[in-house]
């Protein structure tokens, strides 16, 4: 069975070039206002947390105004107040769940960051239906915000499907090494003399992209796809013996510890040797 939805409003969306005219500046702003390489880029980022922040802070605003809804449909004494209140939570933990969302939207491209838009809109709109839920809750008005946040979900819901296609069909904040089969014994990738102290080589092992480095004399290797978003790390730098990823400005170690995000996931390395004037690398032993 086809998955018509995501090919009728998903794929349709990634095409609509029209978009670019408001997510370029909208994305410049994002970048100036969470720039690459601070701590508040790796707050939101979700570099503490070990995968990305913004899902996690979706299920509190979701949570609670699903929750309310519930209430509303079973009534009882109290179940007003505790959805008015349950609404009031969703509404203000809307806003560093956005400034999340707004982070990661910042690093991506293409069709991605057109649907990216869409569900930042749709986003907005939910939030915009709740808080007029709840003040017209306040004023007693209880019919009326039973409407709006009706409404509220029902556009949360078709943004939080967008989300989803994100996440899911687009690989958008998933790490990009996860599936990643380095060989198991030892393979040769390249002769010794072809890395240089303190240079950056991108070699294949078994259909598998590495990152050779040699710094002081010593070889290291790790997986060359980034866990972000699958740059290449060879066209990156080196400085003090830390990779920089060139695209978005993820910093490992040269064991592929993690030291700065926006990455979330350390980069996997790999065992090295030299034998018989060949570089030879597999896949740490368990």
């Amino acid at each position: 069975m086809r998955p018509l939805p995501r090919d009728t409003i998903a794929d349709r969306l990634e095409r609509l070039d029209a978009l670019d005219a408001v997510a370029e500046p909208l994305q410049d702003g994002a970048r100036r206002l969470v720039p690459q390489g601070s701590a508040a880029k790796d707050l939101l980022s979700g570099t503490w947390l070990g995968h990305p922040l913004h899902p996690l802070l979706t299920d509190v605003v979701v949570g609670t105004w699903a929750s309310a809804a519930l209430l509303d449909l079973a009534g009882g004494e109290g179940a007003e107040q505790a959805a008015e209140d349950l609404i009031g939570v969703g509404i203000l933990a809307a806003l560093p769940t956005a400034l999340s969302g707004l982070s990661d939207w910042a690093d991506v491209r293409g069709g991605p960051r057109r649907v990216g838009l869409v569900h930042a809109l749709g986003n907005t709109t939910a939030l915009v239906l709740h808080v007029a839920s709840w003040r017209a809750r306040r004023r007693g008005r209880h019919q009326e915000g039973l409407g709006l946040s009706a409404a509220g979900m029902l556009v949360a819901g078709c943004s939080a499907w967008l989300g989803g296609h994100l996440s899911f069909g687009r690989g958008i904040g998933v790490n990009q090494t996860a599936f990643e089969s380095p060989p198991e014994d030892w393979t040769p990738v390249a002769d010794d003399s072809d890395v240089a102290d303190g240079s950056l080589v991108h070699v294949v092992a078994d259909r598998t992209d590495v990152l050779l480095v040699r710094s002081g004399g010593e070889l290291h290797a790790m997986l060359d796809r980034c866990s972000h978003r699958g740059c290449s790390l060879a066209d990156g730098s080196l400085e003090d013996d830390v990779v920089t990823c060139p695209c978005h400005g993820s910093r490992f170690a040269l064991d592929g510890t993690l030291v700065r995000g926006p990455a979330t996931a350390p980069q996997p390395s790999l065992e090295v040797r030299v034998a018989e004037g060949k570089i030879e690398v597999r896949r740490p032993a368990a």
